[in-house]
C-alpha cells in the first residue's frame, strides 16, 4: 500500500530523477523560464525553491550545499549573484507555473515554469502609485457630468469648424485663379 507516500517518482529511477531535476534547475536559473510538463514542474518547484532560499545567505557552506544539488558552477554563481539579489526580500514562492495546454504528441499537460521576479508582465513597479479609496457610483456620475460639454459650447465648436472649412474653400479657389 502507498499510504502517505506523496513523492512523485516521475517514472524514473532515483539517479535518473536526481540528474534530471539538477539539469532542469540549472536551466531554470540560467534562463529564468523553462517549458516542461506540469508533473515535472511541480517536482522541480519543490527541488529548486529550497536552493533559492539557501542562496539568500551567501556563505561558502551554502554555496557548497547548493553546488552539491546543481553540479554546475555557472548556475551556482548566477543563483548567488543575480537571482538571490532580486528575490532577497521575498519570503518564499519564488517560482510560478503557467499552464499552456497539451502537447501534440502524447497529450501531456504542458506548462511554463518561471522565476517570479523576472517576468515583466506580472512584476509591478515599486514606484507605481497606490490606487485611491473606492468611491461610490454617485461620485463617478458627478465627475462625468462635470466633464460633459454643454449644448451652447457644442454649437460654438460646430460654428467655428464651419468657418474654418469655408476659409479653406476660399483659399483653394484663390489658388486656382
Amino acid at each position: 500500500m502507498r499510504h502517505g507516500k506523496k513523492f512523485n517518482h516521475l517514472s524514473r529511477k532515483s539517479a535518473h530523477r536526481k540528474a534530471m531535476l539538477s539539469n532542469m534547475a540549472g536551466s531554470l536559473i540560467e534562463h529564468k523560464r523553462i517549458s516542461t510538463t506540469v508533473a515535472k514542474a511541480k517536482a522541480l518547484k519543490k527541488y529548486v525553491e529550497p536552493l533559492i532560499t539557501k542562496a539568500k545567505n551567501d556563505t561558502t557552506h551554502s554555496r557548497r550545499v547548493v553546488f552539491s544539488y546543481l553540479k554546475d558552477k555557472y548556475a551556482v554563481s548566477e543563483l548567488f549573484r543575480d537571482v538571490a539579489q532580486t528575490i532577497g526580500e521575498r519570503p518564499g514562492g519564488y517560482t510560478r507555473i503557467l499552464k499552456t495546454g497539451n502537447r501534440l504528441g502524447d497529450n501531456a499537460d504542458m506548462c511554463i515554469l518561471e522565476l517570479v521576479d523576472y517576468n515583466d508582465t506580472y512584476v509591478l513597479d515599486s514606484s507605481a502609485k497606490p490606487k485611491g479609496k473606492k468611491r461610490s457610483r454617485r461620485g463617478k456620475k458627478k465627475a462625468v457630468t462635470e466633464n460633459k460639454v454643454t449644448e451652447t459650447e457644442e454649437e460654438k465648436i460646430v460654428d467655428k469648424t464651419e468657418e474654418d472649412t469655408k476659409d479653406l474653400k476660399v483659399d483653394e479657389t484663390e489658388k486656382k485663379d
